[in-house]
């Protein structure tokens, strides 16, 4: 630290300065104290991600889906000659997919409670 002001003028500013920074010092301590906010903000970004992750898996599911009628519009005898991984892989998307509303389905209707 320097020398103390002599001036009164000075030494407001001075105690201005302190004043703001005490204040902002403060302010950052109660928001580090405020364990409810921390949880509802970590809680937020968890539901961010898990929407995004879901927008993501929906995406894919549709993709799938287009292929799959695609290849259902060249003809019916067409996909039955799939083999049998791609049937199964297909299977397995669409009830991914009926899983991932249903959930979605039962989240939206427990958060709004």
């Amino acid at each position: 630290m320097g020398k103390p002001p002599t001036e009164p003028e000075e030494l407001r500013r001075e105690i201005e300065q302190t004043r703001a920074e005490l204040g902002e010092t403060v302010e950052a301590l109660a928001a580090k104290a405020d364990v409810k906010a921390r949880a509802q903000e970590a809680v937020d970004d968890a539901k961010q991600r898990v929407q995004e992750a879901a927008d993501d898996a929906r995406q894919r599911v549709r993709g799938a889906m287009d292929i799959a009628a695609y290849q259902v519009g060249k003809g019916r005898e067409k996909v039955a000659a799939l083999s049998p991984p791609a049937r199964a892989a297909l299977a397995a998307l669409a009830v991914g997919l009926v899983a991932l509303l249903i959930i979605r389905k039962a989240r939206s209707r427990r958060s709004s409670e």
